[in-house]
């Protein structure tokens, strides 16, 4: 099956809107296909809890339908909205047949069609939100960045400047130990406290507690005297790195509508990487403060103070935001939830539509939940949620095994080691901040289109060979003027492959995989694993460097981005398009069968691209590629 018309629509904007969903209808024939029948492969879905989610309204006659709507309005103190929300129950029963449904006036269906002919049409509510959520990102970033200034200051005035030529020294481990600080608090402690404090605050009240200890704690490290007071200081900012990092991405993906969920989403990554090239703005500036009387280090404690103010704008926006409307539903307090959506959509139409469906998908989550009570172990023991957890994992733990953060957090003592004074390491690392910052632009326009997985396949490659080609070029002897350039060449030619792949990928997937049931607990445990895994790097780094010098720790992370390809392309699905509840049926799929599939594919597109021979595409591994009329035999399979 295709949808020709719909993707004429996308390429040829002078297509009416109507045409452009002619090709729709055709979706809701996959749903009604048996899965043994000849038109689709068998899908061979485990029986798991979650496999009805994926849209129990289908299940129900129309007639049925209309009633139950009925009695959820009154239930739910909702009844002046009753008509609203039978007609948006009848198009989320089957969003393709919109045009039929007689209840429809022409003006309902012109604003459905737009949502897809329109996608980033969207209400000033949703984009102040969006934005209300990248400050709270560049807060993170900002404190990754100036730390990376810090290093070059703080460890000569606190006695734990490592020695040079000696290998790893203690010094080197007391320095990874204070930039680590941040992340082991986030891995052990604040990641997990995300959960109750979800529960009990909600999403804006977590960010906004978060954001009061990333203020205070940023102050915190200014004013320290030792290098064990700033450890303590910077353990503390973990407290306001785990929640934040953790309920920020699920609240946008909450509040998002699916066609740009994964773009909004990936802003939280994209606006790190803002406040990274903003934290070596504040490096620069502040790196020839003088100390006045009876201050020492004023330059760094200004860097480490700095990062505090984007934590109180954070502070001070995030009560103009409407909650998630999930969160309240989970509460029991629809008409909250309703005047939410209504605050994010443009229409009563689409919020009673995303209303009901939310609900409906609610309350067959809660009766899969009451068969394991314990959400963390659900995470391993249904193969759905075990399904999406590795993939999550996977994803999460290549953002640091990938590099990165050994350059974010010591490229301006790499580049010194390069043979850069101080003051060029501080310019060469703002190019690193900025060319992070740019080339996340991309992944806006082509996560959702190009997909999660296509961006992670073409990001690690391009990683590990521009990995190798830095650490070579501390081979070319410091006479010669490539010593210095291709040193620097190399970190923002993998910067700029990281930045749309890895970079952002990871914290839109994990925000997305879960039940809602269990999505708390699941973006916990992946943004535990990316913070304990930061730590790992951040702890190890300059023992690393003094002990196998930089070609060693580049040919180090070359070698973990040629892993992560591998394991992204058996073990991690493509989640692009589909709504939060929609993607119990990718996950569904075995783990050894997906893994299968994928080899087949990826020795089909060998033979045909790089032998050229002419051969047949494979069938799509699920129904929805197969209405769509993707190519499986593609990458995007």
């Amino acid at each position: 099956m295709s949808s020709n018309n719909e993707k004429g629509a996308r390429d040829h904007p002078e297509i009416s809107e109507k045409a452009s969903f002619e090709g729709r209808e055709s979706l809701i024939e996959v749903r009604d296909v048996e899965l043994n029948s000849p038109e689709l492969p068998a899908l061979n879905l485990d029986l798991n809890p979650n496999v009805n989610l994926e849209n129990p309204l289908t299940l129900i006659s129309r007639e049925q339908l209309l009633a139950d709507t009925e009695t959820f309005a009154k239930m739910h103190d909702l009844s002046e909205y009753t008509e609203t929300i039978q007609k948006g129950a009848l198009v989320a029963q089957d969003p393709s047949a919109f045009e039929t449904l007689p209840m429809l006036n022409e003006e309902d269906k012109r604003v459905l069609r737009r949502e897809f002919t329109h996608k980033w049409d969207q209400p000033k509510t949703l984009y102040y939100l969006v934005i209300m959520c990248s400050i709270a990102a560049a807060v993170g970033g900002m404190d990754e960045a100036v730390i990376n200034g810090a290093n070059l200051f703080f460890p000569a005035q606190f006695g734990i400047e490592p020695p040079p030529g000696k290998g790893a020294t203690r010094e080197q481990w007391l320095i990874g130990l204070v930039n680590a600080a941040p992340s082991l608090c986030c891995g052990l402690f604040g990641c997990w406290v995300s959960d109750p404090l979800n529960r009990l605050l909600g999403r804006r009240g977590t960010i906004f507690v978060a954001g009061i200890f990333s203020f205070i704690t940023c102050i915190w490290q200014g004013l320290t005297n030792s290098w064990p007071h700033l450890f303590v200081a910077r353990f503390f900012l973990g407290f306001g790195f785990g929640p934040k990092s953790t309920t920020v991405p699920v609240y946008s993906a909450e509040c998002a509508p699916p066609l740009i969920r994964g773009a909004l989403v990936m802003m939280f990554q994209t606006w790190t990487a803002f406040g990274i090239m903003f934290g070596y703005v504040m490096n620069f500036a502040f790196r020839n403060v003088p100390d006045p009387a009876g201050i020492r280090g004023l330059n760094w404690r200004l860097m480490l103070g700095s990062a505090g103010v984007p934590a109180l704008i954070l502070i001070a926006q995030v009560y103009f935001c409407p909650e998630s409307p999930r969160w309240y539903m989970m509460k029991g307090r629809y008409p909250d939830a309703f005047r939410s959506l209504r605050r994010l959509r443009h229409t009563e139409l689409q919020a009673a539509r995303d209303l009901y469906y939310i609900h409906v998908l609610l309350e067959a989550e809660r009766e899969a939940s009451r068969k394991t009570p314990n959400k963390f172990l659900e995470l391993f023991v249904v193969p759905r949620n075990r399904r999406a957890t590795l993939a999550s994992a996977i994803v999460m733990f290549m953002q640091q095994f990938c590099g990165v953060n050994a350059i974010t957090f010591y490229s301006s003592n790499i580049f010194v080691q390069g043979g850069f004074s101080q003051t060029a390491a501080l310019l060469a690392f703002f190019g690193f901040g900025a060319i992070n910052f740019v080339f996340a632009g991309p992944a806006v326009w082509t996560i959702d289109t190009f997909g999660r997985r296509n961006l992670l396949l073409v990001s690690f490659p391009l990683m590990a060979v521009t990995l190798l080609m830095t650490g070579f070029a501390f081979w070319i002897p410091e006479s010669s003027p490539a010593h210095v350039g291709i040193i620097a060449l190399g970190i923002y030619l993998f910067t700029a492959a990281y930045s749309p792949g890895e970079g952002p990928v990871p914290f839109t997937y994990a925000a997305e995989a879960f039940p809602l049931y269990v999505r708390d607990i699941g973006m916990a445990f992946s943004t535990a694993v990316t913070f304990i895994f930061n730590c790992v790097i951040t702890l190890t780094v300059p023992a690393l460097l003094g002990a196998w010098t930089p070609q060693g720790v580049f040919a180090w992370f070359a070698a973990w981005n040629v892993f992560g390809f591998l394991a992204t392309l058996l073990f991690v699905p493509e989640t692009k398009a589909l709504s939060l509840e929609e993607l119990d049926q990718v996950f569904s799929v075995p783990t050894h069968k997906h893994a299968a599939y994928q080899l087949r594919t990826a020795g089909n597109n060998f033979r045909r691209y790089v032998l050229r021979q002419d051969i047949g595409g494979i069938p799509p591994l699920y129904a929805h590629e197969g209405a769509l009329g993707e190519d499986a035999s593609g990458p995007s399979s």
